[in-house]
Order: structure tokens, then C-alpha cells, then sequence
């Protein structure tokens, strides 16, 4: 975002920021790891709504970008658990400031409800 008088948006950083989170499920996904390290099933309980399929696409995609780890233990049969890399831990304020600006939003836009 550049800060002059004009208050002009590179938007090359929203295209970033979306390329990297967009779509249906990634934000589902990281929220569920924000608690902690997850197994592949957790994960699948947690993003209601996602096929396997598309779990593991997401979270290859995730892990391909550095934000989500993927660990695998020799354990029959075996174990994997995904979780936040460093990288991906710093989205934690992000993904706060999103939650507050939704709850707040909520209010606003139903304040009876």
C-alpha cells in the first residue's frame, strides 16, 4: 500500500494476499490449525463440507508455500499431522483481526440477532 496524499492501494498486494489464501477452504484450513497440530481426520471434521480430495490439494498447496508443515510418523498405519509452520504462525494477528472485524461486523449488521 503506498501512503501519499492520495491514499493510492498497490493492488498487486491484494492479488498477492489472495493467490497465496484465496478460495473456498484455505482460511478453514488455517483456522483449524491455529489451535494446534491436527491429523489428517481432524482436519476433515473440522472444515465441514471439504472432500478428501480437496483437503489434500489445499493443504499441498499450503505446505508448497511454506505456511502449513506436514510431519509424518512410522507408525502402522501411519500418522501425519499438519500444523503452522513459522511462516504460517505469523498469520495467527491476521486471522485475530479478521475474527474481531467479523464479530463486530455481525453486530452491526444484525443487531437484534
Amino acid at each position: 500500500m503506498k501512503n501519499d496524499e492520495n491514499c493510492e492501494f498497490d493492488l498487486s498486494d491484494l492479488h498477492f494476499i489472495l493467490k497465496v489464501l484465496g478460495g473456498k477452504w484455505k482460511l478453514h484450513i488455517l483456522t483449524s490449525l491455529y489451535i494446534g497440530k491436527k491429523r489428517f481426520k481432524e482436519l476433515e471434521r473440522d472444515v465441514v463440507g471439504i472432500s478428501p480430495k480437496m483437503l489434500i490439494k489445499e493443504l499441498k498447496d499450503l505446505e508448497a508455500i511454506g505456511i502449513v508443515n506436514r510431519q509424518t510418523f512410522n507408525t502402522v498405519p501411519i500418522t501425519v499431522e499438519y500444523s503452522l509452520t513459522d511462516d504460517g504462525l505469523t498469520l495467527k494477528p491476521v486471522l485475530d483481526h479478521m475474527r474481531e472485524w467479523a464479530n463486530g461486523f455481525k453486530q452491526k449488521a444484525n443487531p437484534k440477532g
